[in-house]
């Protein structure tokens, strides 16, 4: 008997320790929204879907896997799972956000077209189209980068660095002799060639634009995932290939870059060309596995910080006191209290950040941050992140400036904590109620075995063996991995807490939802209700119209661009036609404070971002949009903006606006402003 006892108390030991984990698995499973907020918000959004670039002839679209590397091949499947994209912005210069540039991975093409249902303007064409080898298309971007007043496109890779196809002429009418190739500056590759230069093998799956050093001219912020020079998708490759570098501290993989912008030409021959500038970021901020870059100045001196988003290691936000042509960067940490676990703690996490957004979700005037890890039932539940802003504006301030990360993390409290293999995160206001809803971009690799089991056990081996492909379980065509997550859709619910009426909405084929990568969002019919975009990895994508009843009145749209031919900040008509010297005043921050709004239940102030391309490989339109729960009649609003002209110079105004709906907002690109 005696024999026993130890056995026995192994055992109840074991029992114990089982049902803490069911309790606690009890107590964490998603709230149900109330019924009454169900059938509002049930009410309050619909959207109707149709296929991106449903039919281009003589494009075949029949890739599920690409050609990797033989050291990669048991894990081919896995190696293949990025690369989707999708941007809406505004190409034919109607004023509009109604164009797209998709990455399609079923073809390895980078396709550019009209949004659904927005007019035949151009007949979609293939801007680039990749036959398999060492090179494959993983992101777009659309941006003025010569500084001409037309929107050009930026492609970015697996296997070289990114490359800008700038606008020859002005023209309303696309098509793809227009556009010009320019490689910035940058070393080529030379793939199997005499000219083979292996440092210029960049992996990039993330890049956003931002004035970095704060010159006046937008900078390039570019986070490669698998090392620089490493040989992914070259099927002829002979040298063995390394994975990360452990599971919570991998400091292996590709190199941060920050071009900044240097020169420019215009006319028939355009160019751009940037300078890969030394950072001095130690390894460890360095050589993170970035899947995700957000940019945002967060302590008003209009120098965006940086949010890197890492897989396999800490994600983390870099406080930017760079000057004209010298970087510098501050790593920011936030601190931890005694019932806080270490990956709650901003910059010390060990989870697989994937996408990132920005938003006030708790009404204070600062920008929170929410991030996408992996949060997958009976796979691996880690939590997605909502860090919410701390203190008032002067703490948060000071905070900063000692190295502090002035945020906690909310979102179980909130409700955003699960929903699935996370990647691209979007913070925005649906049906103009003046709150944010939430969406993801869901699922990993879609198939019939389920191989959580084996990736399971990997998880709990030891770290030394993850660098190595060899020791990782066998991830082929037909393995599953959230395959079938739900896009989810978070709506704030009257008790402050977001739930997912996604079910509802009917946004997919419940029995087979899309595997999606990147999110992009626009209003690009100018109705006051934003739509938006997925680009969806292997399988066909989508656009999604904004088809609720949401009132027109109920919101204030701002489209904010540089223009040579003023001198002071002006409002006008929206939408116009793009005039010479125009172009996205990317940074531009803007805080609305309307009449009476510290009276209780009055419209609190409401702040916003120009954005660059912030998250994973979705890149949402510049336009700023506000939703208003109740716009006061007959009053006006007051409108903060704060801006860099073209010289660098930090520069503010304060405007009015006498009615809500849509505005252009004009900012000189230059001189003084009173």
């Amino acid at each position: 008997m005696s024999s026993l006892l130890p056995a026995l108390r192994k055992r109840a030991a074991s029992l114990v320790g089982a049902g803490a984990v069911l309790v606690l698995g009890i107590l964490t499973l998603p709230r149900e929204m109330p019924a009454v907020d169900r059938a509002r918000y049930e009410q309050a959004f619909a959207f109707d879907r149709t296929e991106l670039a449903p039919e281009i002839v003589g494009l075949t679209r029949d890739l599920k896997v690409r050609a990797v590397h033989p050291s990669l091949d048991r894990i081919a499947a896995w190696i293949s799972t990025l690369g989707a994209s999708v941007a809406l912005g505004d190409l034919d210069g109607d004023g509009l956000s109604n164009d797209y540039c998709l990455v399609d991975t079923r073809a390895n093409a980078v396709i550019v077209a009209p949004v659904p249902g927005t007019g035949e303007r151009f007949p979609p064409f293939v801007l680039e189209h990749w036959e398999e080898g060492p090179i494959a298309p993983s992101g777009v971007q659309l941006g003025d980068f010569n500084e001409d007043g037309q929107t050009d496109l930026l492609v970015q890779y697996w296997g070289r660095p990114p490359r800008a196809h700038l606008r020859q002429t002005p023209s309303t009418s696309i098509t793809p002799d227009q556009f010009v190739i320019s490689d910035l500056g940058l070393p080529q590759p030379g793939w199997h060639t005499a000219e083979s230069n292996p440092s210029a093998r960049w992996y990039t799956n993330a890049l956003v634009q931002a004035d970095v050093d704060g010159d006046g001219h937008l900078d390039l912020v570019i986070g490669n995932y698998f090392q620089d020079g490493a040989a992914i998708l070259d099927a002829q490759g002979t040298e063995p290939q390394s994975m990360h570098a452990g599971k919570a501290k991998a400091f292996n993989g590709g190199t941060k870059h920050f071009l900044l912008w240097k020169s420019a030409t215009t006319g028939d021959t355009p160019a751009v060309t940037y300078t890969d500038a030394e950072s001095n970021l130690p390894p460890e901020l360095a050589h993170g596995w970035t899947l995700a870059l957000g940019a945002v100045d967060l302590d008003g001196d209009l120098l965006p910080e940086l949010y890197l988003g890492n897989d396999f290691g800490p994600d983390q936000l870099l406080h930017n006191r760079s000057t004209p042509g010298k970087l510098a960067f501050v790593p920011l940490h936030g601190k931890r209290d005694w019932n806080t676990p270490k990956s709650c703690v901003l910059g010390a996490d060990s989870f697989k950040g994937m996408g990132v957004d920005f938003g006030d979700v708790n009404g204070d005037g600062l920008m929170d941050i929410y991030v996408s890890n992996i949060a997958t039932p009976f796979g691996l539940e880690e939590s997605h992140f909502l860090w919410l802003s701390q203190g008032t504006r002067t703490d948060f301030v000071a905070a900063i400036a000692r190295g502090e990360a002035p945020y906690r993390q909310a979102s179980e409290e909130l409700g955003l904590s699960r929903s699935g293999w996370g990647w691209d995160c979007r913070l925005a206001d649906f049906n103009n109620d003046g709150e944010l809803e939430a969406i993801q971009a869901t699922g990993f690799l879609k198939g019939k075995i389920n191989r959580w089991p084996e990736l399971q056990a990997l998880g709990t081996a030891n770290s030394e063996l993850v660098s190595n492909p060899n020791f990782w379980p066998m991830f082929k065509p037909g393995a599953d991995l959230s395959g079938h997550n739900p896009t989810p859709f978070f709506v704030r619910g009257q008790d402050g807490r977001f739930y997912n009426i996604a079910p509802s909405l009917k946004l997919e084929d419940p029995a087979n939802p899309m595997v999606t990568r990147g999110i992009a969002i626009a209003d690009v019919d100018a109705d006051g209700k934003l739509d938006f975009a997925c680009a969806n990895q292997w399988e066909a994508s989508y656009f999604f119209h904004n088809n609720s009843q949401t009132r027109s009145e109920t919101f204030l749209g701002i489209s904010v661009v540089y223009d040579a031919m003023v001198t002071e900040p002006a409002f006008g008509p929206f939408p116009v036609a793009r005039q010479p010297g125009q172009r996205p005043a990317i940074g531009t921050q803007v805080v609305i404070k309307p009449p009476d709004a510290t009276r209780p239940g009055g419209i609190r102030e409401l702040i916003g971002l120009v954005d660059g391309g912030t998250g994973h490989s979705g890149r949402k339109s510049p336009d700023m949009h506000f939703g208003l729960k109740e716009f006061p009649q007959g009053k006006s609003l007051e409108v903060e903006v704060a801006w860099r002209g073209q010289d660098g110079t930090p520069r503010r105004a304060t405007l009015r606006l006498e009615e809500a709906g849509w505005h252009q907002l004009r900012l000189p690109a230059g001189g003084e402003t009173k």
